[in-house]
């Protein structure tokens, strides 16, 4: 079906429409500051770990889903210590980041057999921090073929789940993988 729209006198054709009224949240929420609060010191402090997308606990960090994930399992590990300075790490933390994000990524393959991963940090807002003061680690699983005209042109990712499934099934796999006693 084709659809028409006139903006300040342009006339656009478009095919389809995309609703995303899941990204209201995100939309509302751009360009509030950190006073608000951190969400990674206030969700782990809240003890609502499903409510917060929090997957695991660890000593010195936490992983959650991210809520505006880029693919499905987009996940992100922090340490509970409010930093921005990746060197003001301690050892123990720094390990315990390490570890925690081997976890995630073999939670991911387990459930999703994603081809690849882009993992790593953007520290500062010149690097593309949306949460400067807190760093974090970012797993996004990547799969042949998932940069399409979607992501490239419109800016829009398309996720086959809602978080909520992504939680579920990634936190079962956490959950079998310690219960059969593996720590990896």
């Amino acid at each position: 079906m084709l659809l028409t729209e006139t903006v300040s006198g342009t006339l656009f054709l478009m095919r389809e429409r995309l609703w995303a009224p899941w990204r209201l949240q995100y939309v509302s929420n751009a360009g509030k500051t950190e006073s608000e609060g951190c969400i990674f010191c206030t969700k782990p402090a809240e003890q609502q770990d499903a409510e917060n997308l929090i997957l695991w606990r660890s000593t010195y960090c936490f992983a959650l889903l991210n809520l505006y994930p880029y693919t499905s399992g987009h996940t992100m590990v922090a340490p509970y210590r409010h930093t921005a300075d990746i060197a003001d790490l301690t050892p123990d933390e720094s390990l315990d980041l390490w570890q925690l994000m081997q976890k995630c990524v073999r939670a991911i393959q387990q459930v999703y057999k994603p081809d690849g991963f882009n993992i790593g940090f953007n520290l500062g807002r010149a690097a593309g921090a949306g949460i400067e003061g807190h760093l974090h680690l970012h797993i996004v699983p990547r799969w042949h073929g998932d940069t399409n005209f979607m992501t490239t042109i419109g800016e829009v990712r398309v996720l086959p789940e809602s978080l909520e499934q992504t939680y579920a099934r990634l936190k079962t796999a956490f959950e079998e993988a310690m219960r059969d006693g593996r720590t990896d």
